[in-house]
């Protein structure tokens, strides 16, 4: 007979006994097949899955890298004109099936003297070949399949995009810049490029078959999803999108492996059923993109979940024994647990200065009646602790609303800012994101004749960018007042913020300078939205484009100055991207034409009641979506 008065030792006898040799059994065999079935079901199909896949994919895009190579090779070789490009286009899109359209987009009068774009488009559509020309409103110097491969100076794939205006279908385009040597040295003039509908992409990875709901999906360099049996999130989210919706930071981290270019096979969760499943993703290699493959983990454990059949009955076999063995044992320990039990009501009810009835056991239960006096001391000490935390936190949301406050004060809000100045109106508004944010516009007299105007929008949201915002404001103004030129003034803004070494973040800017003697308006550009010249008989147009290099991006960048007249009753209109990158529930965009439309119809009358409508505007097209970026609108008028 066992008489140790140990609860221990009468457990471990009495129950561990028995059940050793049940799980012993249960674990052995079970850890046998299941290893085996894992291994050969899930490593080696996923491997060659994906690799055989990406093999299938880069197939493809390989040949069509080497069309627009092989045009700026020959137009580079020797001279052309209109028709010989022509040709050449012509020719790619006709004698390649999975092309699905070509241009040539030219710099600012190379070809034509009297044109300042020229971009020839030949594309498909319903069987046959047409030819447009991508000019006027598309705008194609502002497009990333022109800017990036000129401002690199290398050939680039895109990220997938709608090509409104252009294909207008989803599609990826391989960009080639094309150069002339001037003086020994290469000077880019255009960019000659091949584009791929994404619809061959999206039947080869939706071929992809891992029992009922397994599948394949695409994602981009910057994580948007290409191709997913869901419609509804290609091209309108990213993994990051549905890792933040999900609060899943290891489909964040999947991510972030996926298109730093690796390739793996881990434990994740399925983004169409959510439910969890093997990820396997390889990428590839010619354009950044990055292929996932699905494997669901319960469709590929039915083997070993007929095998947990077996397992529980025998369990329930070897638990019938063990339930008899407790029985017998339970009396020995009823009493001081119902004492405990007294105790442990007094706790849920928050009465922490209960009194223990006094336990003689010598055994487990004595310590764990010293355990309960111990946790009614951390308890009281964890209440004080939150009590604390709670203060902290409510004084973080109280600093944060003074920082709004204080951000809102270092950008001029008294209307009209110089009564005794007839030659000119402004008004301007700027509703933030977040409780801070990165935009900022400013206004100020360098000398008696000439007013600075500045609006920017420093990347990103909250409190890095709002540092940055005063900063950039500061040094501005110093630097505007000093030089009194706007191209002068970038650069050396451009210098400090460079110098500072400020990670990741840049600042787009649109300075000019009013004289307003002769109405004359010298402007820069670094890298800001073009603003709108509205004309006192109501026609309005963009002027120039996204300019140079945006602030601290590049401390050589260089900027230029552009001149303008205005004249009376002329509006010039300036703002940031959360005006014309709203979106509504549809994931549309407000859009640059529906700006400059809101504005034509709305020219005349006071700035304050025009920009009151428009930020009107853009709230009723958002509807219920919420406010994505900071909105920054500026007004000057010439009275």
């Amino acid at each position: 007979m066992i008489k140790t008065k140990s609860i221990a030792f009468k457990l471990a006898f009495s129950i561990l006994t028995s059940s050793a040799v049940i799980f012993l059994m249960i674990f052995g065999y079970n850890y046998a097949v299941a290893r085996s079935m894992l291994e050969k079901n899930i490593k080696k199909s996923a491997e060659n899955m994906v690799l055989r896949t990406v093999n299938r994919i880069e197939t493809v895009l390989r040949p069509i890298e080497r069309v627009p190579q092989n045009i700026v090779y020959i137009l580079e070789s020797s001279p052309y004109d209109r028709d010989t490009i022509l040709k050449l286009l012509y020719a790619e899109v006709a004698n390649n099936s999975d092309i699905y359209g070509s241009t040539a987009a030219f710099e600012p009068y190379t070809i034509d003297k009297d044109r300042s774009e020229f971009a020839p488009y030949y594309y498909k559509s319903g069987g046959e070949l047409h030819l447009k020309y991508l000019e006027n409103q598309y705008k194609y110097f502002c497009w990333d399949w022109y800017q990036i491969p000129k401002e690199l100076d290398c050939a680039v794939w895109t990220s997938p995009y709608y090509d409104e205006g252009g294909g207008n279908i989803i599609m990826a385009t391989y960009s080639v810049p094309l150069h002339v040597t001037i003086r020994g040295r290469k000077k880019v003039v255009g960019i000659v490029t091949a584009d791929v509908s994404l619809s061959w992409l999206q039947e080869i990875v939706s071929s992809i078959k891992i029992g009922k709901t397994g599948y394949g999906f695409l994602i981009s360099r910057n994580g948007r999803i290409i191709t997913h049996p869901n419609q509804e999130l290609v091209m309108n989210e990213t993994i990051f999108d549905i890792a933040e919706d999900r609060g899943d930071p290891a489909l964040r981290s999947i991510g972030k492996e996926m298109i730093k270019g690796n390739s793996g096979l881990v434990l994740s969760k399925s983004i169409l059923a959510g439910k969890r499943a093997w990820l396997a993703y390889a990428p590839l290699s010619d354009t950044g993109w990055s292929l996932g493959v699905i494997f669901p983990q319960d469709e590929l454990m039915a083997d070993i979940i007929k095998l947990n059949g077996v397992v529980l009955l025998i369990g329930m076999a070897g638990f019938f024994l063990l339930l008899i063995v407790i029985i017998l044992i339970s009396r020995s320990i009823t009493l001081p647990i119902l004492k405990l039990r007294k105790a442990t009501k007094d706790i849920a009810k928050g009465n922490l200065d209960f009194e223990l009835a006094h336990i003689k056991a010598d055994d487990e239960v004595g310590e764990l009646a010293g355990s309960f006096l111990y946790m009614r001391k951390a308890l009281k000490q964890y209440i004080k602790e939150l009590t604390a935390t709670t203060a902290s936190k409510e004084r973080i949301e109280s600093e944060l609303r003074i920082a709004h406050d204080i951000q809102m004060s270092l950008v001029p809000k008294i209307f009209p800012p110089y009564p005794n100045r007839p030659e000119f109106d402004i008004y301007a508004a700027l509703e933030p994101a977040k409780e801070v944010g990165g935009d900022f516009y400013d206004f100020f007299f360098v000398d008696d004749s000439h007013f600075c105007v500045v609006i920017g929008d420093v990347v990103g949201k909250g409190v890095p960018a709002a540092l940055l915002m005063a900063v950039t404001k500061t040094l501005i103004k110093t630097c505007a007042i000093e030089s009194k030129d706007p191209a002068l003034t970038l650069a050396k803004v451009n210098k400090e913020l460079s110098d500072g070494s400020i990670s990741s973040m840049f600042v787009s800017i649109f300075i000019s300078i009013l004289d307003t003697k002769t109405s004359k308006l010298l402007y820069s550009n670094a890298g800001h939205n073009p603003p709108i010249l509205m004309k006192k008989d109501g026609e309005g147009a963009y002027i120039g484009n996204a300019g140079e290099m945006a602030i601290g991006m590049d401390e050589k960048a260089s900027y230029y100055n552009e001149t303008i007249s205005l004249s009376r009753g002329d509006m010039f209109c300036m703002y940031t991207d959360g005006v014309t990158e709203a979106f509504n529930e549809d994931r549309e965009q407000f859009s640059e034409e529906r700006l400059l439309s809101v504005l034509t119809t709305s020219n005349a009358g006071a700035l304050k009641i025009i920009v009151t409508n428009l930020l009107g505007d853009i709230r009723s097209f958002a509807g219920g979506h919420p406010q994505s970026d900071d909105i920054t609108i500026l007004l000057i008028r010439i009275e």
